[in-house]
Protein backbone atom coordinates (compact mmCIF):
# COMPACT_ATOMS: atom_id res chain seq x y z
CA UNK A 1 0.00 0.00 0.00
CA UNK A 2 1.30 3.45 -0.89
CA UNK A 3 1.80 6.24 1.57
CA UNK A 4 -0.29 9.39 1.17
CA UNK A 5 1.74 12.56 0.65
CA UNK A 6 0.14 15.70 2.09
CA UNK A 7 1.23 19.33 1.83
CA UNK A 8 -0.13 22.87 1.86
CA UNK A 9 0.95 24.45 -1.41
CA UNK A 10 0.23 27.59 -3.43
CA UNK A 11 -1.99 27.15 -6.46
CA UNK A 12 -0.06 28.54 -9.42
CA UNK A 13 -1.19 29.65 -12.86
CA UNK A 14 1.05 28.78 -15.80
CA UNK A 15 0.42 30.14 -19.28
CA UNK A 16 1.45 27.72 -22.01
CA UNK A 17 1.54 28.39 -25.75
CA UNK A 18 -1.97 27.05 -26.30
CA UNK A 19 -3.61 26.96 -22.88
CA UNK A 20 -3.54 28.10 -19.27
CA UNK A 21 -2.84 25.52 -16.59
CA UNK A 22 -3.27 25.57 -12.83
CA UNK A 23 -0.94 23.45 -10.75
CA UNK A 24 0.76 22.77 -7.46
CA UNK A 25 4.42 21.76 -7.07
CA UNK A 26 5.65 19.17 -4.59
CA UNK A 27 9.27 19.72 -3.49
CA UNK A 28 11.55 18.59 -0.68
CA UNK A 29 10.53 15.45 1.22
CA UNK A 30 7.30 15.12 -0.79
CA UNK A 31 9.23 15.18 -4.09
CA UNK A 32 11.69 12.66 -2.70
CA UNK A 33 8.84 10.30 -1.77
CA UNK A 34 7.33 10.58 -5.26
CA UNK A 35 10.73 9.97 -6.89
CA UNK A 36 11.17 6.89 -4.68
CA UNK A 37 7.78 5.56 -5.76
CA UNK A 38 8.68 6.14 -9.44
CA UNK A 39 11.95 4.25 -8.95
CA UNK A 40 10.18 1.32 -7.26
CA UNK A 41 7.70 1.15 -10.15
CA UNK A 42 10.56 1.08 -12.64
CA UNK A 43 12.33 -1.68 -10.70
CA UNK A 44 9.12 -3.74 -10.41
CA UNK A 45 7.95 -3.38 -14.03
CA UNK A 46 11.24 -2.85 -15.85
CA UNK A 47 9.98 0.39 -17.42
CA UNK A 48 8.84 3.84 -16.49
CA UNK A 49 5.58 5.58 -17.36
CA UNK A 50 5.34 8.33 -19.98
CA UNK A 51 7.32 11.45 -19.08
CA UNK A 52 8.38 9.65 -15.86
CA UNK A 53 4.92 10.28 -14.37
CA UNK A 54 3.35 8.54 -11.39
CA UNK A 55 -0.38 7.75 -11.27
CA UNK A 56 -2.05 9.11 -8.14
CA UNK A 57 -5.35 9.67 -6.45
CA UNK A 58 -5.37 13.38 -5.59
CA UNK A 59 -7.55 15.18 -3.04
CA UNK A 60 -8.25 18.83 -2.31
CA UNK A 61 -10.94 19.42 0.28
CA UNK A 62 -13.74 16.94 -0.36
CA UNK A 63 -12.87 16.59 -4.07
CA UNK A 64 -10.84 13.54 -5.14
CA UNK A 65 -9.78 12.47 -8.61
CA UNK A 66 -7.34 10.17 -10.40
CA UNK A 67 -4.47 11.92 -12.12
CA UNK A 68 -0.70 11.80 -12.55
CA UNK A 69 2.16 13.83 -11.15
CA UNK A 70 5.04 14.75 -13.44
CA UNK A 71 8.71 15.20 -12.53
CA UNK A 72 10.55 18.47 -13.17
CA UNK A 73 14.18 19.44 -12.56
CA UNK A 74 15.53 15.89 -12.32
CA UNK A 75 12.74 14.81 -9.96
CA UNK A 76 13.41 17.53 -7.37
CA UNK A 77 9.94 18.92 -8.13
CA UNK A 78 6.71 17.12 -9.07
CA UNK A 79 3.75 18.87 -10.71
CA UNK A 80 0.05 18.09 -10.16
CA UNK A 81 -2.36 19.80 -12.54
CA UNK A 82 -5.58 21.08 -10.98
CA UNK A 83 -8.54 21.22 -13.35
CA UNK A 84 -11.07 24.03 -13.61
CA UNK A 85 -13.69 21.57 -12.37
CA UNK A 86 -11.76 21.00 -9.12
CA UNK A 87 -11.04 24.73 -8.76
CA UNK A 88 -14.73 25.54 -9.11
CA UNK A 89 -15.83 22.77 -6.72
CA UNK A 90 -13.39 23.99 -4.03
CA UNK A 91 -13.71 27.74 -4.84
CA UNK A 92 -9.98 28.11 -5.58
CA UNK A 93 -8.09 30.91 -7.29
CA UNK A 94 -4.40 31.20 -8.23
CA UNK A 95 -2.32 32.19 -5.21
CA UNK A 96 -4.51 30.31 -2.71
CA UNK A 97 -2.66 28.09 -0.22
CA UNK A 98 -4.37 24.71 -0.52
CA UNK A 99 -4.10 21.48 1.42
CA UNK A 100 -3.53 18.77 -1.17
CA UNK A 101 -2.79 15.09 -0.83
CA UNK A 102 -1.72 12.49 -3.35
CA UNK A 103 -1.60 8.72 -2.97
CA UNK A 104 0.53 6.91 -5.56
CA UNK A 105 -1.28 4.03 -7.24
Amino acid sequence: MSETITATLPLRRWQGEKATYHLVSFTGDQAEALAGHALMQKLETGRRRGFGSVKVTASIGDTSWKSSVFPQDKQSEWILLVSKKVMKAQDLTPGDQIAVSVTPL
